[in-house]
């Protein structure tokens, strides 16, 4: 098979697929080499990139997905009555926050640095597929650990956590606070 039949291949998976899919599986299903796979795919990435595509094929943490192009939501929004979902709120914004740097952490660490109880934003997070469980302390009633998902970073657009702006560009030294 040559590599543009292996790209159409790949384009049609990504595409009749819907979720991500990893590097893993693409290579069981072609029988390729990761290595040689994950070449093929930055050339597809690139040829849609150059061709000004509709849509485009975001990875993240060896993922891939097929999506639109964010410059194009005004049309797409127009054709699609999208969904009243709500924002999220600034409590869960901080404590998303306090979970992508410190992760993983447990809800009274995250409660003592916010200053206040953290129930309601973690609940929310973890509905909106943005935080999960990833294990307990193991220490007196096994509080549980949280984390970010690979849709926390699908939905900040970030290929992995180190993608993440470094904690100290977001110091403060007390002046702003009134």
């Amino acid at each position: 098979m040559d590599n543009r039949e292996i790209k159409s291949i790949l384009e049609g998976l990504l595409f009749a697929w819907g979720d991500p899919l990893s590097i893993k599986d693409m290579s069981a299903i072609l029988e390729i080499e990761e290595r040689e796979l994950t070449s093929i795919m930055k050339e597809l990435i690139d040829d849609f990139d150059y061709n000004r595509r509709g849509l485009r094929i975001i990875k993240f943490n060896n993922y891939y997905q097929i999506s639109t192009r964010p410059e194009h939501y005004e049309w797409i929004k127009k054709l699609n009555n999208m969904k009243n979902t709500k924002n999220l709120s600034n409590a869960s914004l901080e404590t998303l926050s306090i979970i992508a740097y410190k992760q993983p952490i447990i809800k009274s660490e995250i409660e003592a640095i916010r200053g206040v109880r953290s129930d309601k934003a973690i609940e929310t997070l973890i509905e909106r597929r943005l935080v999960k469980e990833v294990g307990r302390l193991e220490r007196t009633g096994r509080p549980i650990l949280y984390g970010t998902t690979e849709e926390f970073l699908k939905y900040f657009g970030l290929e992995s956590l180190d993608d993440l702006p470094p904690i100290e560009d977001f110091q403060f030294d007390g002046s702003e606070v009134e």
